[in-house]
């Protein structure tokens, strides 16, 4: 069983898309590594058609526990507050928001079906907003899902925990990450990666060496093979 896809099984899934829209939604985060979350949030004015580059956006919600005495910072397993020594009955659970924005350049294919997309008027209009695709994760994850079905790829068993499943929006971020891995894994490729990919840890890109390594295991163990089969030849 396969952990990623390869690039030209993602194209596969994509010319399986019934909709220039479809087709978008898989060739984006394959073509740029994003985040479905990024890829869904893209509006008409994050796209430079002159320059060749789209502005991602990525908000998360991060929460924030404090004393309701003093307002101190605490943690999840604090009973007493380390800096007024109160008993902490309930803590005052505040959520901040924490943006980062990242741009990023886009092949001339891709910028041209977002061009074509762009002038058919495919576009949503949400809250002033025009964006690019106007559906939720859940339609998002289906549409890839039904395109992998149609064109037959197989279900992709996860590296960490071992379990099978099919192909989804985020695989296509990581058939992207191994590519490039698989292209140039020295440190100045991983930097690049790290920071096309947005990830705020080096050791969240590195993974993906692992996993653009296992060719070389299987290569190495065809090596061995006649030992298994009958082993090795006198010389």
């Amino acid at each position: 069983m396969k952990t990623y896809l390869e690039p030209e099984e993602a194209e596969l899934a994509e010319k399986k898309a019934r909709t220039l829209r479809d087709r978008l939604l898989l060739r984006v985060p394959l073509r740029l590594g994003c985040r479905i979350s990024e890829a869904l949030a893209i509006t008409v004015q994050d796209i430079d058609l002159q320059h060749g580059t789209v502005t991602i956006q990525h908000l998360k919600l991060r929460l924030k526990l404090a004393c309701p005495d003093c307002k101190a910072n605490l943690g999840k397993a604090h009973i007493f507050c380390p800096k007024c020594g109160g008993k902490v009955e309930k803590a005052v659970a505040e959520a901040k928001e924490h943006r980062r924005v990242r741009t990023l350049p886009v092949d001339d294919e891709t910028l041209e079906m977002l061009r074509e997309y762009i002038d058919r008027g495919g576009p949503v209009t949400r809250n002033g907003k025009q964006l690019i695709f106007g559906i939720n994760r859940h339609q998002a994850w289906r549409i890839v899902r039904d395109c992998a079905e149609r064109a037959g790829l197989p279900d992709l068993v996860n590296p960490d925990t071992g379990r099978r499943r099919g192909v989804s929006p985020h695989r296509l971020r990581d058939a992207f990450a191994v590519h490039a891995m698989k292209l140039d894994d020295s440190g100045d490729g991983l930097r690049l990666l790290q920071e096309h990919l947005g990830h705020a840890s080096f050791n969240t890109t590195a993974r993906y060496r692992k996993i653009a390594g296992e060719e070389h295991r299987e290569w190495y163990q065809k090596l061995w093979q006649k030992e298994k089969d009958g082993g090795i030849s006198p010389a």
